[in-house]
C-alpha cells in the first residue's frame, strides 16, 4: 500500500473548507481496503478476549452512489456534507460486515472516522475494534458491502498477526474469509 494522507473528521475548521472531489461521470473500479491487526489476547474482568484492530477504507464515490453524500449535487463532497452523513456512512458500512470466531459472534466497536486519500480519490476510513470472547483459533469475516448493487466491487483484506501478514480479495462469490489467529496464516476464502 502507498502512503496515505489522513485527516480526522474532527479536524480544524480550516480543514473543513477543503473540498473532496468526486468525479461525476468518471468510472473506476469499486474497491475498498480492510486492514486487520490481531492484538495479543487479553484478560478483561477475569475473562479472556481477542481483539483485532481494523481500518476500513471505502471510496467516497461508491458511498455517494448509495447514500447521496453530495447534498447540493455540484460534483464535490465538502467537509460539511461528509460530517452530516457520518452516522449514515457508519450504519451502512457496519450493516454489511460481520465477524465471528469459532462459531460465536464477535462485537464491532467503532472508534473513529477519517478521510484517507488514495491514488484514485478520497476514501472514508472507518477505524474499529473487533472483540471476540476467549482465544479462538479462527476469525471469520463475512463481507457484503455494495455486493447487492455492484457485483464488481472487491475488498482487499490485509491481515496482520504478529510478524505474519496475509492478503486476500473478497468478492460476491467469495464473501467469507477465515483468518487464522495466533500466528497461523493460511487465509481461506469461501
Amino acid at each position: 500500500m502507498t502512503a496515505h494522507h489522513r485527516s480526522t473528521w474532527s479536524a480544524l475548521p480550516a480543514l473543513a473548507a477543503t473540498l473532496l472531489s468526486t468525479t461525476a461521470g468518471a468510472h473506476s473500479a469499486s474497491d475498498a481496503y480492510l486492514t486487520l491487526t490481531e492484538q495479543p489476547a487479553m484478560k478483561t474482568a477475569g475473562a479472556r478476549q481477542t481483539v483485532v484492530h481494523a481500518q476500513w477504507d471505502i471510496a467516497l464515490r461508491d458511498l455517494d452512489f448509495v447514500l447521496k453524500l453530495d447534498d447540493n449535487g455540484d460534483g464535490n463532497i465538502v467537509w460539511a456534507e461528509l460530517r452530516k452523513h457520518q452516522q449514515a456512512i457508519a450504519a451502512y458500512a457496519y450493516a454489511n460486515l460481520m465477524f465471528s470466531a469459532d462459531g460465536g459472534s464477535c462485537r464491532i466497536a467503532p472508534t473513529r472516522q477519517m478521510v484517507d486519500d488514495h491514488a484514485d480519490g478520497a476514501y472514508a476510513s472507518l477505524m474499529f475494534d473487533v472483540t471476540c470472547p476467549g482465544a479462538p483459533a479462527r476469525l471469520t469475516l463475512d463481507y457484503r458491502l455494495f455486493f447487492a448493487i455492484d457485483p464488481s466491487h472487491r475488498a482487499i483484506v490485509v491481515f496482520r498477526s504478529g510478524d505474519n501478514v496475509a492478503t486476500s480479495v473478497v468478492s460476491p462469490d467469495k464473501a467469507r474469509i477465515e483468518l487464522p489467529l495466533q500466528g497461523n496464516q493460511n487465509m481461506v476464502n469461501r
